[in-house]
């Protein structure tokens, strides 16, 4: 840059200064959109999209606007009723959105990006090179099925997260928990039944060689595991505070780790500036979880009303999940019991924390039982026995992005809003044909009804018809 480059700039700097106070939310999106002097002519290799003629849900209102969409590079620009002019930029593209339903990109807050992708025995007897092959590949399906981000919560899925946003693949934003933190005997402990802790003179497991978990016990062992993990760029601590369906020798009634070794977990959380959210079925275990802290409780589909009026009262967060009563094939009948139980016990909770307005998010937990994935798009539809089409899509957009947003300066992505369509928000958005604020069902044929799936200023797919 020369002299003259830098005057101009120092000129518009100056002149920026002073005029700031008179900027109004117009003006603040457009100083995102990084400008050189005009000598220097960015317009012609920007990613400018105008998105035209569309029905905009923009994540929190219970309306469509018609309006049209201006991307510049992968932050919304401009929102209009008006037509916008893409003169200034000679290589934009635009879109006939055809008056079809555009929506925020859809946010999965409970998703295992890794061990979604394999078997359990894959994962535990398999080359670990190959889970992650098989996770590379249905990241680009996740994103198909219109998710554009996921909060990933337990798995080694740094180097994943890595890839995509690095453009090698397709595939959804990610918030990486790393591995998941568990007490011996716990939820994450996926030792079997003849081998020795590592306290008591064993060997490392292989889940937690290849970062699937961390077996800590105690408030140190807890404070090193934490650090370690946020070390490695978590955007949130995952603790598992009780029993399991999934896990082999943990009841689902069982509470795990001591208030002291929780409140560890957060005390260390929070010197990094993000949270900790746990695995917990049950009363017991989330009482004490929020005794020490915790943020966020992952399923509670065991509570009891006293318990979701707490969560209410202290302003906890609920990610929760419908799941189907049926376990997978390798399951035990004690592990197929705990999962129909689980199943069952949802109705009451989601109901209660209805009634008590607590804070909830969504997600779908499927892991280990890769044929089920394809069906991500059915646990959306399977909410609307308990919510509004509105209120679903209010839920799966701007609402789950809330909680993605309590990872402060830990979350990857902090250029831009999410879950919403608003100027100065990330472009990330699916075009739908049809209404789902009519019909929610229409969420689950996404191969047939998303028409477009734009993330990060992306185009990823098109079939506008």
């Amino acid at each position: 840059m020369n002299l003259k480059h830098l005057l101009l700039l120092s000129l518009l700097v100056f002149a920026g200064c002073n005029k700031s106070t008179q900027k109004n939310e117009t003006s603040e999106v457009k100083t995102q959109i990084k400008r050189l002097p005009k000598e220097v002519d960015t317009s012609k290799t920007r990613n400018v999209i105008l998105i035209n003629n569309v029905q905009i849900f923009n994540g929190k209102d219970e309306k469509t606007n018609a309006g049209n969409v201006l991307v510049v590079d992968n932050i919304i620009l401009k929102i209009s009723a008006e037509p916008i002019s893409i003169s200034e930029y000679p290589t934009a593209k635009t879109i006939d959105g055809k008056g079809k339903f555009l929506m925020p990109g859809l946010i999965d807050n409970h998703m295992h990006m890794i061990l979604a992708a394999s078997t359990l025995s894959q994962m535990q007897n398999g080359e670990v090179g190959a889970a992650f092959i098989r996770a590379g590949v249905e990241a680009g399906n996740v994103l198909n099925r219109g998710f554009t981000s996921v909060r990933d919560f337990g798995g080694p899925s740094f180097g994943l997260k890595q890839t995509i946003d690095a453009g090698v693949i397709p595939g959804p934003r990610i918030w990486p928990s790393g591995p998941m933190i568990s007490q011996t005997a716990g939820h994450g402990d996926f030792r079997n039944i003849n081998q020795r802790p590592v306290s008591l003179g064993g060997t490392l497991d292989h889940s937690e060689i290849i970062g699937a978990c961390i077996i800590a016990d105690g408030k140190d062992a807890v404070l090193v595991a934490v650090r370690e993990t946020l070390k490695r760029g978590a955007s949130h601590i995952k603790l598992t505070a009780g029993g399991g369906v999934s896990s082999v020798f943990d009841p689902i009634d069982v509470s795990q780790y001591t208030e002291e070794e929780i409140h560890a977990a957060v005390e260390a959380a929070a010197d990094w500036g993000t949270y900790v959210t746990v695995h917990a079925f049950t009363s017991r275990a989330v009482n004490k979880a929020i005794a020490a802290g915790v943020l966020c409780i992952e399923h509670g589909q065991l509570l009891d009303e006293p318990t979701v009026k707490l969560m209410g009262e202290k302003g906890i967060w609920l990610s929760i999940q419908a799941l189907d009563e049926e376990g997978r094939e390798d399951f035990s009948a004690e592990q197929k019991q705990k999962k129909k139980d689980v199943a069952n016990g949802a109705d009451a909770v989601i109901k209660w924390a209805k009634k008590y307005n607590v804070k909830m998010a969504w997600g779908t937990d499927v892991f280990f039982n890769p044929p089920i994935n394809k069906d991500q798009n059915t646990y959306i539809a399977k909410m609307g026995n308990w919510f509004t089409p509105y209120e679903v899509l209010k839920l799966i957009t701007s609402d789950n992005a809330q909680l993605l947003a309590l990872s402060g300066n830990r979350s990857p992505y902090k250029d831009g809003k999410l879950g919403v369509i608003e100027e100065g928000a990330y472009a990330d958005m699916i075009l739908v044909n049809g209404n789902p604020m009519e019909d929610i069902n229409i969420m689950v044929d996404y191969d047939k009804n998303f028409e477009l799936i734009m993330k990060d200023g992306n185009v990823y797919k098109n079939t506008i018809k």
